[in-house]
């Protein structure tokens, strides 16, 4: 029996995680017509996962200037939250055929799930990261499949970005590679291929270009809003790095940075004392209404617009 070739539209899809980023991933499958089943072992964060994906939705059908298809509970047939089951076990999972990782950017937290989607899954299921940094070849050793072991960096909101940054490891089979790239394009994405190495190149730059503007203003030299209009009058950048830090969530500014000075040995890499102090009392970016900027509390927009490196 030889390898898949692509995934029909119709198949059931999976995803590990209920945050804002899986939640996010869900919903661009759901709209694609795909059934979608989202583990997550935490109830509060399925609640919370569900309540992501109808916000999004809605924002979704605004932003295109419609009505939302049914109510977001997925009553209506023609409502795409009716494609999506949150479960706390990864059988669920047992009979998709792509599955995408989106759990915290921790190598244990990530090497457990993929240990178990690798005894869940059947043999030709691919395993799909939405890793922020780590090494894609590392996340394939926690499997038997490496070949079958791919990166597929959303960037959030996942619903309203169409770049993903795919990452093929030394261990990537063409045809895992021709199946993620098809399957992407299917659902209205536009992956662009990069090498395996720390941070890949997204992340590997920005999270550095993230640190050093908390030190700008950590050292007094730039209030926030002028390093952000900075980067956005002089390079024509949308948002600053600071809001796009919060915009992330500086948590996962903080842990990205980690894993890359873990993985490059670069001190460069080693979150400024004002990042580790605004994470460590609780003021992580939008999602909180708070970082380096506040933020009103709309539960709309911070569901639709929180995001991930």
């Amino acid at each position: 029996m030889g390898e898949r070739k692509d995934i029909e539209p119709a198949a059931p899809v999976g995803v590990v995680g209920a945050g804002t980023m899986g939640a996010g991933v869900a919903q661009c499958f759901a709209q694609a017509g795909h059934s979608v089943v989202v583990v997550d072992p935490d109830a509060e964060a399925r609640r919370d996962g569900a309540a992501r994906l109808r916000a999004g939705l809605r924002l979704k059908s605004l932003l295109r200037g419609r009505q939302p298809d049914g109510d977001g509970t997925g009553a209506s047939p023609a409502d795409p939250a009716g494609l999506v089951r949150f479960t706390e076990e990864l059988t669920g999972l047992a009979d998709a055929a792509f599955v995408v990782e989106c759990a915290r950017e921790q190598v244990p937290v990530k090497e457990k799930i993929l240990r178990g989607l690798d005894e869940t899954c059947g043999p030709r299921t691919v395993f799909a990261s939405c890793t922020s940094a780590i090494p894609i070849e590392r996340l394939g050793s926690f499997t038997r499949r490496p070949d079958r072991v791919v990166g597929t960096h959303f960037m959030n909101p996942a619903p309203l970005k169409d770049a993903v940054e795919v990452v093929r490891s030394p261990h990537t089979s063409e045809d895992t590679l021709a199946l993620t790239l098809g399957f992407l394009a299917r659902i209205g994405k536009k992956p662009i291929v990069v090498g395996d190495g720390p941070g890949f190149v997204t992340n590997r730059v920005l999270m550095l270009t993230v640190n050093e503007a908390a030190a700008v203003l950590q050292q007094g030299t730039a209030d926030a809003e002028t390093v952000d209009r900075v980067f956005q009058e002089c390079f024509g950048h949308p948002m600053g790095p600071l809001r796009t830090g919060d915009l992330i969530g500086l948590d996962t500014i903080v842990d990205t940075l980690d894993v890359l000075r873990e993985h490059t040995g670069d001190e460069r890499f080693r979150p400024c004392a004002l990042l580790a102090e605004l994470v460590a009392e609780g003021s992580v970016g939008r999602k909180a209404g708070r970082g380096f900027h506040t933020y009103p509390k709309s539960p709309l927009v911070t569901r639709g617009e929180t995001s991930h490196g």
